[in-house]
């Protein structure tokens, strides 16, 4: 049925969704409104990624009792989706040395138990792995960090939804064959090429978190003329947005008297993380997964190969992929605490 929202639950159900972090909420949301403009089950669920059962079963839940929120509940073997969430928060936190401390944690926290097999499997379905932690700048400041996020989430409260918030920052990817771990048979070494070669690429990029859309750019060096038409870029990428929202780190080229201007000059507005606060901008992740497909334990054959299979990850992996990379880039950050830097 078509035209069953008022336009005061129209506007209350986007602004939630811009805010939303639970990406299952934020797909019901998504079926509602869809389903409140006129799009068939079928249409939606296509759309959505989703069965049509289940865009029937959230359209009414909607319908008859408000609901959006997934059921919280769960056998006694299983976390629910609420202790889930918690769990993961706590985890990017908290680092355990072996699986064994979290099922104790677990079993204290919930009452949940669960064998270091099961633990492990768990760990492992939440894209979860067994590595060395990653240092952390000791000048992070965390009063500064806590005061950028309360900025951020006033930012999505407030912004109209035709004005995209971007996450954006340079990366400088190498041919030079990035070595890292791997599943390989007790006993053997696995022999990979390598090559030092310092060809390398200066990509800016932007990250939407509501629509994982990413706009790259490709530039002989990153400076303040390279912003500029970075700017006109992303101004292409979102003709109709009234304004744009960048949010960037303060290096210099992002902080410059020119970008300023051409950010201006294109209705883009810039925003600035404190300074260290890499932990604070979700697209420092997506680099990341670019690595895991692209560099990892890959030898390049020459810097054709190399430029191509960067380019290739952005144009035709990542809308493939972008969705389901939702539970690792997101606006989940990371809060630093005071660190010792011994």
């Amino acid at each position: 049925m078509k035209d069953f929202l008022t336009p005061e639950q129209k506007e209350t159900l986007r602004k939630q969704h811009r805010r939303e972090r639970d990406r299952r909420v934020a797909d019901r949301i998504k079926a509602v409104l869809l389903s409140d403009k006129g799009w068939s089950y079928r249409h939606i669920a296509e759309a959505l990624m989703l069965d049509e059962e289940s865009i029937s079963q959230h359209v009414t839940d909607y319908k008859e009792r408000a609901k959006l929120k997934p059921e919280n509940g769960g056998s006694s073997s299983n976390l629910n989706a609420h202790q889930t969430a918690e769990l993961l928060s706590h985890l990017e936190l908290t680092t355990y040395l072996k699986a064994e401390e979290i099922c104790v944690y677990v079993k204290k926290t919930y009452g949940v138990a669960y064998t270091i097999t099961g633990m492990t499997a768990w760990l492992h379905a939440h894209e979860f792995s067994y590595k060395k932690p990653k240092g952390t700048p000791a000048k992070a400041d965390p009063i500064k960090q806590e005061a950028f996020i309360k900025a951020y989430e006033a930012l999505l409260a407030t912004t109209p939804e035709e004005e995209p918030i971007l996450f954006g920052d340079g990366v400088h990817p190498t041919m030079a064959t990035k070595i890292t771990y791997g599943w390989i048979k007790k006993g053997k070494d696995k022999p990979i090429a390598t090559t030092a070669s310092r060809t390398r690429m200066n990509l800016m990029g932007a990250l939407n978190l509501e629509t994982m859309q990413v706009t790259i750019g490709d530039y002989e060096t990153l400076d303040s003329l390279a912003m500029a038409d970075y700017m006109a870029k992303l101004r292409k990428t979102n003709p109709k947005a009234p304004k744009i929202h960048l949010i960037l780190d303060q290096g210099s080229y992002n902080t410059s008297v020119a970008t300023q201007k051409a950010a201006q000059d294109y209705g883009i507005v810039l925003h600035y993380l404190p300074p260290y606060s890499p932990n604070l901008n979700p697209i420092e992740r997506l680099w990341k997964v670019m690595n895991e497909y692209v560099r990892n334990n890959h030898f390049f054959t020459s810097a054709k190969e190399f430029r191509q299979e960067i380019g290739t990850f952005f144009q035709v992996t990542w809308p493939q992929i972008a969705m389901t990379m939702t539970d690792r880039i997101n606006d989940n950050f990371q809060r630093i605490k005071s660190l010792p830097s011994g």
